[in-house]
């Protein structure tokens, strides 16, 4: 258990049927009345995010959230399918619990899958990821102004501005925490 005097940026907890971290929090003390903690939580299995205030002796339960490494392998049209590497049992998820990472994912690459109480809610892509054009308009000679850019799909689908010197092939690095190109690769 846990009080809401001790709360701390990140931590995760059971509250109202659901499981949240705090993402901001402020212990107020007025001058009159009693104190109490503003907080600003995110439930982790639907990503909405609420301000809300608590009595210091508030106490919740804690929540443990695991983590795991899995590879994905593939979709089925409904479902995405991730294989655990050391035991190669399989487990698919929906598009609701994939949709914010699947977009950077290609076949056998690696992701870490959150857990909570044996259920999988989140998958997250690796931070950066190499992914090659598919398609581009073509750079014209003489287009040389600093800081212009143009539209390209990847090979997974997703869609980015980058420069205007990249082709179809290249590969370029993705930032997939902001879905913006950092480079070649």
């Amino acid at each position: 258990m846990i009080t809401a005097g001790d709360f701390k940026k990140g931590v995760t907890v059971e509250w109202d049927g659901g499981v949240w971290t705090i993402v901001d929090f402020q212990h107020v003390k007025p001058g009159k009345g009693a104190a109490f903690v503003r907080t600003k939580i995110k439930n982790v299995m639907t990503g909405a995010v609420i301000e809300r205030t608590f009595n210091p002796t508030d106490k919740m339960p804690r929540a443990v959230i695991e983590t795991k490494e899995m590879q994905y392998l593939y979709n089925d049209g409904d479902l995405y399918y991730f294989m655990d590497p050391e035991t190669f049992e399989q487990t698919p998820l929906s598009k609701d619990a994939v949709e914010d990472a699947i977009k950077f994912v290609k076949e056998n690459v690696n992701v870490t899958i959150r857990y909570f109480k044996g259920n999988a809610f989140s998958v997250e892509a690796p931070n950066f990821v190499d992914l090659e054009v598919t398609k581009t308009e073509p750079g014209f000679k003489g287009d040389t102004a600093s800081n212009t850019y143009k539209p390209a799909t990847v090979e997974t689908g997703y869609e980015l501005m980058v420069p205007l010197f990249i082709n179809i092939g290249d590969v370029i690095k993705i930032d997939t925490r902001s879905g913006e190109y950092l480079s070649r690769a």
